[in-house]
């Protein structure tokens, strides 16, 4: 195919031998298969702020630190510099969280680099060699189902534990290989500690791969996994391999108007979340 302008500067350094084809194209990026040497990977070309669809990006930006006071003045300002920072910094993010989340033993593509707003990694494959399936276009038995959710649910305790939360976890954004499910699209990772909308997200992520895997396994819609984990967090008694029960008591001595209504607020969030997250998937062979 022809090589798409972002992805020309990267041809000309040798750092792409080859665009081979379009992937998708998402709310914030359009990733490409290529070639490099005799290795076949991706590249996420990132779309410019203005040209992207995901919404209420300064939730996710929240608690994101920056050791340049100057580069942090800036994007605290929006100046033309801070924005430009600001995209370098989403950027940035992604690639700083497949690290993290590597080194936490979560499946995730191995990253190769970040170049002007593409990022380059591994092209995760099944079995036969194809791109690998999203999670949405997988049939799955009551076993498979059960399996991957314990794994999911692993997975997210870990990046819990090294002060992660995905933060748009669905299961448009999971890939399933040979060997089970792959985590992808992070660029919205959140602080655990310090972003305040940390716990809602937290509750999002898990309650969208519950509710996935509960079509197969209607058991897990009665679970209460995302409590569980945020109680034990809070309390500093989360582990990495900690062992979920899935149960949780509300203590409804404590409850409060203000928790109530963030909960009503979350599960309206959440339902428009979805609707927007559909349509951008439907979108996705005419986005360009």
């Amino acid at each position: 195919m022809k090589t798409p302008i972002r992805l020309q500067p990267l041809v000309d350094d040798g750092l792409v031998d080859e665009v081979i084809s379009q992937l998708m194209s998402g709310k914030e990026a359009t990733v490409y298969m290529i070639r490099c040497g005799a290795d076949i990977r991706c590249a996420k070309v990132y779309k410019e702020a203005a040209k992207r669809s995901f919404k209420k990006a300064a939730q996710y930006q929240e608690g994101r630190k920056t050791k340049n006071s100057r580069r942090g003045r800036a994007m605290e300002k929006g100046s033309k510099y801070g924005r430009e920072e600001q995209e370098k910094a989403w950027q940035n993010a992604e690639i700083d969280a497949l690290y993290q989340c590597a080194a936490a033993k979560i499946r995730v593509p191995v990253p190769y680099g970040c170049f002007d707003g593409v990022l380059l990694m591994e092209l995760i494959t099944d079995a036969n060699g194809d791109v690998a399936p999203r999670l949405n276009d997988v049939n799955l038995t009551h076993a498979q189902a059960m399996s991957q959710h314990h794994t999911m649910m692993g997975y997210i305790v870990r990046m819990l534990c090294a002060g992660i939360v995905h933060g748009d976890l669905s299961e448009f954004n999971v890939l399933v290989d040979s060997h089970g499910p792959v985590i992808i699209d992070l660029p919205q990772a959140v602080d655990a500690s310090a972003n305040n909308n940390a716990r809602a997200m937290l509750y999002r992520d898990v309650n969208n791969m519950t509710e996935y895997y509960g079509q197969f396994t209607p058991e897990l819609l009665q679970t209460k996994y995302a409590k569980e984990m945020w109680a034990l967090y809070e309390q500093g008694e989360l582990e990495p391999d900690t062992a979920l029960t899935g149960l949780f008591e509300d203590d409804i001595d404590a409850a409060d108007i203000d928790s109530v209504l963030e909960e009503i607020n979350a599960a309206y969030e959440d339902a428009q979340f979805k609707r927007e997250r559909q349509q951008a998937i439907d979108n996705d062979h005419y986005d360009d």
